[in-house]
């Protein structure tokens, strides 16, 4: 299975750098049997039926980008240079992995300062990151970053142009509850609580589940032989009554529904044994052409990367030739792609 088999022309003007507005307005493909629809979002009220269940990802994105500033003295006097930092993920002993810009200049032990409230000590620097130790903690510490960071908008993004104030919003999910991502789990951006509420009066239930997104997720695959690739881990939690809310509707003949591959990665992890069961720790589950899906039937996803894990997951999902399908329909109709794009709904 060779990483050209995953790939195809994206013209760039259809990649999108703000969402839709409202959310529920972005448009949807729908994908079931061999048939390709034109939909939008708030259709899934008369697409999914009475008895399905959309499994939610509920983390909560972190403003991990910050600009900051570290003071030396010279004979000159004081030496004040920038400093721009992006977290990557929580490291043992209330730490943080992070990548900064220039890291060649900084030593351990020197001190960042971001705001008056917030700064972190250099713990380490190691194979091309750094670990920090931040001044606060809890409560104290989610305040002082919200208020001196910027979201980590995804790469392909953010080469188009800056993040804003709008992003802190626009790029979080409207059921984000539990702090860790430094990615959104962006199929879950389109919903908009008038439509959550108009689902569940159609009788649709919901589960949440936590994978907090890591910035892992946009490594590109860089192994011709797309099987040797090694998975990034991120850490996810499926609670007992989630486990037990997923397994209720599959015993019922009800559709298990989750929205973004983050949340798809996590119940396919946590049913490994072939049924779904509590879990809680780090996941580097792979899914490409050949996995055997215990719990999804079907996924609410945005548009992918060429060449990339995620293409890689909804050809598993769907079959590579189907998906070629439904790409050349999405580039060729202008479904605008990527975390702010439109979405999908893959039913096999």
């Amino acid at each position: 299975m060779k990483l050209d088999d995953f790939d195809f022309h994206l013209p760039e003007g259809l990649i999108a750098t703000r969402p839709a507005r409202p959310r529920d307005a972005a448009r949807l493909l729908l994908a079931e049997g061999d048939a390709i629809t034109d939909r939008h979002v708030h259709d899934l009220v008369d697409i999914l039926r009475p008895g399905d269940r959309l499994v939610l990802n509920n983390t909560k994105v972190i403003p991990a980008r910050l600009a900051g500033t570290r003071t030396r003295q010279s004979a000159q006097g004081e030496v004040v240079a920038k400093v721009e930092v992006t977290l990557l993920e929580p490291a043992p002993g209330g730490e943080w992995s992070a990548l900064a810009k220039p890291l060649r200049k900084l030593r351990e032990g020197e001190e960042i300062v971001f705001s008056p409230a917030l700064s972190a000590e250099v713990r380490a620097i190691e194979a091309g990151q750094m670990r920090i130790a931040f001044n606060l903690a809890g409560e104290d510490f989610d305040v002082a970053l919200a208020e001196a960071g910027a979201m980590p908008l995804p790469p392909y993004i953010a080469a188009l142009r800056a993040p804003d104030e709008a992003d802190k919003s626009d790029y979080q999910t409207v059921f984000a509850r539990h702090s860790g991502a430094v990615a959104a789990p962006t199929a879950s951006l389109h919903f908009t609580p008038e439509l959550l509420e108009k689902l569940h009066e159609k009788g649709v239930t919901f589960t949440e589940v936590t994978l907090h997104v890591g910035a892992g997720t946009f490594l590109p695959v860089k192994v011709e032989d797309v099987t040797t690739h090694n998975m990034h881990a991120e850490w996810g939690e499926v609670s007992a009554a989630a486990a037990a809310e997923i397994a209720a509707t599959k015993a019922a003949g009800g559709r298990v529904i989750p929205v973004g591959t983050t949340a798809l990665r996590l119940i396919e992890t946590a049913a490994r044994s072939g049924q779904i069961a509590p879990f809680e720790g780090t996941t580097d589950i792979f899914i490409y052409p050949g996995f055997t899906f215990h719990v999804a039937d079907a996924l609410m996803t945005n548009f992918h990367l060429p060449k990339s894990t995620l293409l890689m997951l909804v050809s598993a999902l769907m079959g590579q030739d189907r998906i070629r399908r439904i790409y050349s329909h999405a580039v060729a109709n202008g479904y605008r792609f990527f975390s702010y794009g439109d979405a999908s709904l893959l039913i096999p």
